[in-house]
């Protein structure tokens, strides 16, 4: 019941413009799926992380007195986000494929 749950909750992901996950070689049907849709959703959140950073960016106090880091460990953190779920994919793509 649950894992049905999950599984339909994962398909909403449809929209997502390329997101079809090749099967991954020895793993169920529902796990690779939910596996694959994971690694786009993380990029999905990657970018949003990456956009956040530039917005903080524009509206930063830029005296001295401001936190003038916070900005870029956003941007940092989306970066390295979107960095290592694409190589996560292509490596599983290269598996699978």
């Amino acid at each position: 019941m649950m894992m049905d749950m999950a599984v339909e909750l994962v398909t909403l992901a449809d929209g997502i413009p390329g997101a079809k996950p090749t099967e991954i070689p020895g793993l169920s049907g529902p796990v690779s799926k939910l596996f694959g849709y994971g690694l786009w959703l993380l990029i999905l959140a990657g970018a949003g992380g990456t956009g956040f950073g530039v917005y903080k960016l524009a509206v930063a106090d830029k005296s001295r007195h401001g936190g003038g880091s916070e900005p870029f460990k956003w941007m940092g953190g989306g970066v390295a986000t979107i960095l290592l779920a694409g190589s996560l994919i292509t490596i599983l793509n290269g598996i699978a494929g």
